[in-house]
C-alpha cells in the first residue's frame, strides 16, 4: 500500500541485512514512523507490546525474530530458546506458532553454518507468500462484493461494516478483510465502510481509518455499540472481519466485540464474512472454547492515548480512579453465525467440511 505516494510493506529487511524494519503501529495515526529491530529480544518485545500486530504480521515478525537469533547463535539450543520466547508473546493468534514451526522445520536439519542464511531466506518467503495470499483473498472477496452491490435494491454505495484492523497493517501487504475493500474501490464499485472504533485499543479508529483514508476509500468511524442500530436501519449491506484463529469446526477467534457484531448481523439478516489465510486455521482444535484468550493490561481499558490541541500526544486516564478493569483481547464467534469464509483458495461454508473442501491436506 502507499503512504504519501510511497509503497510500503509492514516489514522488510534493512539494507545492512542485519536487522529488520517495521512500521511502528503504536504511534499511528498521529505519527507515521518506522522502527528497526536488531535482536531476538527486540522482535519479541515488538510483538508483545503490539508495535506490530495482526495475526499474519505477528507470524512474519516472529519468523524474522528466528533469523535474528540465528545470526548470533545457530545452535539447536538457541533455535529452541528463540522458538519458546517468541511463542509466549501472544497466545491467541495461531499464525505465530505456524510461522515458528515452519522456521524451525526449515532449519533443524541444516548445518549450523548454513542456518543464518537459510533463516533469512525462509522468513522472506513467508512474507512474500503472505502478500500473494492476501491478494487472492482480495480477489475472491471482490467477487462477493460485486454480487452484493448488484443485489442492492436501493441506489447508493455498498455499505460494509468491519471490526478491528484486518488491513495491510495487520499483514505484510493488502490485508485480509480490507483487501477486497481496496480492490472494490479500485475497480470503481461504490463502497462505504463503517469502521468500528474497536475499544479498548481503538485499532479501527486509529489504524483502519488511517489505511482507508490513505487509500481514498469513503468511510466513517462509529462507536462499537452503534453497529446494531445501523444494521436495523438497513445501512449495512454486509460485515467482514479478519481472524486470529479458526478452529477445525469453523469457530472464529477475533478481536473482542466481534461476537456481538455477528449476533447483530444474524438478527438482521446481514451477511457476516470472515477473511483468513490458511495459516490461521488451527486443525488441532475442534471448538473455539479451547482457544486461549489473551488477557491484556487493564491500562488499555482505563487509559487512552490521543493528540492534544497543541499537537502533542498524551495518555490520560478515562475511568474512575481505583476501579479495576478486565481486558480480554479476543472473543469467539460460533461458526453458525458466519455466512462464509474467504480464503486464498476461494470461499466456503464455516464448517469443517467446508474448510476441508478447500484444504484437504
Amino acid at each position: 500500500m502507499k503512504i504519501r505516494g510511497q509503497h510500503y510493506r509492514t516489514i522488510w529487511p534493512s539494507p545492512d541485512a542485519r536487522s529488520i524494519e517495521v512500521i511502528d503501529q503504536m504511534k499511528l495515526p498521529h505519527l507515521f514512523t518506522t522502527s528497526k529491530l536488531s535482536t531476538l529480544d527486540g522482535a519479541a518485545d515488538a510483538i508483545h507490546t503490539m508495535l506490530v500486530r495482526g495475526a499474519p504480521l505477528i507470524g512474519a515478525t516472529a519468523a524474522y525474530g528466528i533469523a535474528l537469533a540465528m545470526r548470533e547463535d545457530a545452535s539447536d539450543e538457541a533455535l529452541d530458546a528463540a522458538y519458546d520466547l517468541l511463542l509466549e508473546t501472544r497466545p491467541t493468534a495461531i499464525n505465530l506458532k505456524w510461522a515458528l514451526d515452519r522456521m524451525r522445520n526449515a532449519l533443524r536439519n541444516r548445518p549450523r553454518e548454513a542456518r543464518s542464511e537459510a533463516a533469512w531466506f525462509e522468513a522472506g518467503k513467508i512474507c512474500d507468500e503472505d502478500v500473494e495470499t492476501c491478494r487472492k483473498i482480495g480477489e475472491y472477496g471482490l467477487e462477493l462484493f460485486r454480487e452484493a452491490h448488484a443485489r442492492k435494491k436501493t441506489k447508493g454505495p455498498l455499505n460494509i461494516l468491519t471490526h478491528c484492523n484486518a488491513g495491510w497493517l495487520a499483514c505484510v501487504d493488502w490485508g485480509t478483510a480490507l483487501a477486497p475493500i481496496y480492490m472494490a474501490h479500485d475497480a470503481g464499485i461504490p463502497i462505504h465502510v463503517w469502521v468500528d472504533e474497536t475499544r479498548p485499543r481503538n485499532q479501527g479508529a486509529s489504524l483502519t481509518a488511517f489505511e482507508l483514508g490513505s487509500h481514498g476509500v469513503p468511510h466513517a468511524i462509529i462507536a462499537d455499540n452503534a453497529g446494531g442500530l445501523f444494521m436495523r436501519q438497513g445501512q449495512v449491506d454486509l460485515c467482514i472481519v479478519g481472524t486470529d484463529r479458526v478452529t477445525a469446526n469453523g469457530d472464529v477467534a477475533n478481536k473482542i466485540g466481534t461476537y456481538l457484531k455477528a449476533l447483530a448481523a444474524k438478527d438482521n439478516n446481514v451477511p457476516f464474512y470472515v477473511a483468513l489465510p490458511s495459516s490461521t486455521i488451527d486443525w488441532t482444535l475442534n471448538s473455539g472454547d479451547l482457544i486461549p484468550i489473551e488477557e491484556r493490561s487493564s491500562d488499555e481499558v482505563t487509559k487512552m492515548t490521543g493528540r492534544l490541541p497543541d499537537g502533542s500526544v498524551a495518555t490520560v486516564e478515562i475511568s474512575a480512579p481505583g476501579s479495576p478493569a478486565a481486558n480480554p483481547g479476543f472473543d469467539v464467534t460460533p461458526a453458525r453465525l458466519v455466512t462464509s469464509f474467504i480464503t486464498e483458495r476461494g470461499t466456503c461454508p464455516a464448517t469443517e467440511a467446508g474448510l476441508r473442501g478447500l484444504f484437504p491436506k
